[in-house]
């Protein structure tokens, strides 16, 4: 489900390698969630465990030094629009253009005045979130309020790659609602947005944990990314809640109400994997699936190499 730009005290990464001088910066934050690191390395492994929403960091710190650190974190694309803030002893127009120039959107003296340190990261803090506001509303589909293709794809990207790092498995379900330019033939276009805009709510509520993601991928096809490995159990929930909605369809092959054709690939993202082949191998079952009557997925789960077929329920046996 795609997730609203938080409503929760900002989340500030403070990092020097003098306890001292973090004190003093954590003193002058009072409300904000802290996290402290006292070297570049452990800093950057607390960024990419879970990624704050502002990093004060300190210049000249042993091993990795500050510069380094802000460079690797702007090459990685997880934390590379982080704002970052150098809090630093180092006076030079030189140093303050070469952190520009890496990427820093700001640049603070020591010894620093708890005043100015507060009112530069709540600058930062706010216009990270019209730019994360303005980011979302970039993401969601027009016509049904869910996520586009566009946050789709950017999404399956960051999953693969942190499913390449932890061994987890990853589902993809791709779902095209059958016979659906019948339906707008013979219900009209404004019905047909209204199937599209209940069907994708369906599916948003269906699959509504916070790793889970549905979204319209494009016409009347939606893709869902989801962690886990129970492909076969997931297909079986989407294709019930279409058809828990029970929308008319009089020109449909596959009975009275509007349904989906569903192919899902449950896979670990290996070496020599890529997720762009599992999502060409989960359009080729979604064809299957239209192929073998619609109304149904067919679903390949790549770890243990099993293939199934998955029907609808009769309607008997919907939740209720």
């Amino acid at each position: 489900m795609l997730k609203s730009v938080r409503n929760t005290p900002a989340r500030i990464l403070i990092v020097d390698d003098e306890p001292a001088n973090i004190q003093v910066l954590a003193e002058s934050l009072p409300g904000f969630d802290l996290r402290f690191a006292t070297s570049a390395t452990r800093a950057l492994e607390l960024a990419m465990e879970q990624a704050p929403d502002l990093i004060l960091l300190d210049v000249v710190m042993p091993g990795m030094d500050g510069f380094d650190a802000l460079r690797w974190l702007k090459a990685e694309s997880r934390t590379q629009h982080i704002p970052v803030i150098f809090v630093t002893t180092m006076t030079e127009v030189e140093d303050e253009e070469r952190g520009f120039a890496y990427g820093a959107v700001d640049y603070i003296q020591k010894p620093v005045s708890p005043a100015i340190v507060r009112a530069r990261v709540r600058t930062h803090l706010e216009l990270k979130r019209q730019r994360d506001l303005l980011e979302e509303h970039a993401a969601l589909d027009g016509l049904t309020g869910i996520a586009n293709r566009r946050r789709f794809d950017q999404e399956l990207g960051r999953s693969w790659h942190a499913a390449q790092r932890s061994g987890l498995p990853l589902t993809l379900m791709l779902i095209d609602v059958d016979q659906f330019k019948r339906f707008n033939d013979y219900y009209g276009h404004s019905p047909g947005d209204e199937c599209l805009r209940r069907v994708a709510s369906a599916l948003d509520h269906a699959f509504s944990r916070g790793e889970d993601l549905a979204a319209r991928y494009g016409g009347e096809e939606f893709a869902l990314l989801l962690a886990g490995a129970d492909g076969a159990s997931q297909a079986q929930r989407a294709l019930a809640a279409v058809q828990a909605l029970q929308i008319p369809h009089a020109r449909s092959d596959s009975g009275l109400f509007v349904s989906i054709s569903v192919g899902v690939v449950t896979t670990l993202a290996a070496p020599g994997t890529s997720a762009d082949a599992a999502m060409s191998l989960a359009d080729g079952l979604l064809y299957a699936a239209k192929n073998g009557g619609r109304d149904r997925a067919e679903v390949d789960n790549l770890i243990t190499g099993e293939r199934v077929t998955v029907q609808s329920l009769p309607s008997s046996e919907l939740p209720s």
